[in-house]
């Protein structure tokens, strides 16, 4: 290993990359600071690389931009790559030069050198660029999205049945394939896979009269997949159904259930929803992938002033936080994310889920059973005897629901839960119009935090675009303050599928019940009475928290505008340029 020099974050500030400001953030969020400064925005991965590479003498490799012959790629096995995440790059006597993307994964290279019996030196590249050129070397993502297809051909051209002897494979539903498995198995898990390597978030298979429609849902956008023929749906759906536990003699009423399975070199849970339909039974598969709850508060995507808002509120002794928006805007993430900040072992945590959707170590979690009568109200009433300091409630539906909760906060409880309003006032009114009584309201309900998830500029293909005058003039953005912002859009590339947007973040509305709101929900005055006070106290709506994010450069003016609506001419301060 090279003699360590200046650290890298130093690097990046005396190169101007990064601000002191910046990196003071950066290092405030929970994780490593590299991770947090690519999250906000103000530092590309590559860019942190070649820093580190500065700082301890190595070689930065840009791997799109280097060949590698198969001799050298044959002098580390796949599994030992695949394993360590390390490539060869070249060979020059008894040393292997490696890519790597951690310099100081010491354990790795005393690993690679026992193993290969050679010296090791290291040069650095992005883990993700690392991953890709595994996949492209030694064979992976590419090659698998060649056998769903070549699997889909084949159904095509031939009329043969392969749904043959489908129930009697059911016992390989949790793991890999084998090569005695049934085409229809090799190609269900392929899908699965598939949609795992393309960060999808759900898998829709639906029947039409003359053909099966295969849909990812990739941040949030629906993505059309290549179309197996008619007569494989009920052999897929069978499949599926016995995966997941579900009887597939029943075709007439909606089922649900549940899938492990072990892709992408970890374990994923699959939620299953059956629906028939007038062309055969319709299939949604939620992915559920346990890392995306391991994330903090600050990684959301608050700005700064909802962040401290909001980290208030969560650590309040008693009262109700409400989080609203509609199925698929990150509700869920956003209250496991609350509660992981606030798990601790002197903290008792316990949650009423419908369903559980991922399990959180620490936390008492009970699942809501309508048919034996475990609701809502009846789990809450229960968690109050086992004395907790915090509750989850999973959303409130109904006044016995919403009352129940309300008295918990009320007994010296803090109480998480979720409502489906359009905004954060109108949470108030939907609560009143439940049967709630307006004075328990005002005195229980301490925030309300309405949400929606954006897309995210994709950082490879970024580029600084000025957009139309007209566009401006309809957002009601004034000039002086479009010429100061940094508005960026993606070209399209290969790491975001052309798309020009990777992964998503939060845009928020956060309304903190002040004495005056308070007053006003105790008289039952109008939702659009409470908006108009609560943007004089200070509350920015959704709208303009995604603008803020635009004018930063992290999404777009049209994404935003995909998802909210403009209430007014934006007074917002521009953001500093990251």
């Amino acid at each position: 290993m090279a003699k360590q020099g200046r650290d890298w974050t130093d690097i990046l500030v005396k190169r101007g990359m990064v601000g002191p400001d910046q990196l003071d953030e950066a290092r405030k969020m929970a994780g490593p600071v590299e991770e947090s400064l690519v999250r906000l925005g103000y530092a590309e991965p590559d860019q942190i690389l070649k820093a580190k590479a500065e700082q301890f003498g190595l070689t930065f490799v840009d791997l799109r931009e280097v060949e590698i012959p198969s001799t050298i790629i044959d002098l580390v096995p796949e599994s030992l790559a695949r394993e360590n995440l390390v490539l060869p790059l070249a060979e020059e006597g008894q040393l292997i030069r490696v890519i790597m993307h951690d310099p100081m994964d010491l354990e790795t290279i005393d690993k690679l050198r026992f193993v290969l019996n050679r010296e090791i030196e290291v040069a650095l590249a992005s883990k993700e660029s690392i991953t890709e050129a595994i996949n492209k070397y030694y064979g992976g993502t590419t090659q698998e999205t060649e056998s769903v297809d070549s699997m889909l051909q084949e159904f095509t051209d031939t009329a043969i049945d392969f749904s043959d002897d489908l129930t009697e494979r059911g016992g390989s539903a949790g793991v890999g394939l084998d090569d005695s498995d049934a085409p229809v198995i090799r190609l269900v898990y392929l899908i699965i896979q598939e949609a795992v390597n393309s960060r999808a978030s759900d898998i829709h298979i639906e029947p039409f009269s003359d053909r099966v429609r295969v849909r990812y849902r990739i941040d949030g956008v629906l993505v059309e997949r290549d179309s197996p023929p008619r007569r494989l749906l009920s052999p897929i759906v069978s499949r599926l159904k016995i995966m997941g536990g579900i009887d597939i003699a029943e075709r007439r009423r909606p089922q649900d259930g549940r899938i492990k399975m072990h892709v992408a070199g970890k374990d994923i849970d699959f939620r299953v929803s059956i629906l028939p339909t007038n062309h055969g039974q319709s299939v949604v598969m939620r992915i559920l992938d346990r890392d995306n709850i391991k994330v903090g508060i600050r990684d959301l995507g608050f700005g700064e002033e909802d962040w401290k808002r909001f980290s208030v509120l969560i650590k309040r002794p008693n009262g109700i936080l409400l989080v609203t928006g509609p199925t698929g805007s990150g509700k869920t993430t956003t209250l496991y994310a609350s509660l992981n900040e606030l798990n601790r072992p002197d903290v008792k945590i316990i949650t009423a889920e419908d369903p559980i959707e991922y399990y959180l170590p620490g936390v008492n979690q009970c699942e809501v059973k309508a048919k034996i009568g475990m609701t809502f109200a009846r789990i809450i009433r229960a968690m109050l005897r086992q004395n907790p300091n915090i509750l989850l409630v999973g959303e409130i539906r109904d006044e016995e629901t919403a009352n129940t909760a309300i008295q918990a906060s009320l007994t010296g409880h803090l109480v998480f839960s979720t409502l489906h309003t359009n905004d954060a006032p109108s949470a108030i009114t939907r609560l009143v119009d439940i049967g709630v009584q307006p004075f328990l309201v005002a005195s229980s309900v301490m925030g309300i935090m309405a949400q929606r998830l954006v897309r995210k500029v994709c950082p490879k293909c970024r580029a600084r675009y000025e957009p139309d005058e007209n566009v401006l003039k309809g957002i009601g953005l004034r000039p002086e303050i479009a010429k100061k912002a940094n508005f960026m859009k993606g070209k399209g590339c290969s790491n975001c599928n052309k798309s020009g947007y990777r992964g998503r973040m939060g845009i928020y509305e956060l309304m903190t019940m002040t004495t005056e709101i308070r007053e006003m929900t105790f008289k039952g005055e109008s939702t659009e009475a409470i908006r108009r006070l609560a943007r004089r106290q200070g509350m920015r709506t959704l709208f303009e928290d995604g603008m803020i994010k635009a004018l930063k450069g992290l999404t777009t003016i049209d994404e935003v505008l995909r998802i909210t609506k403009p209430d007014g001419a934006l007074e917002m301060p521009v953001a500093k340029k990251p």
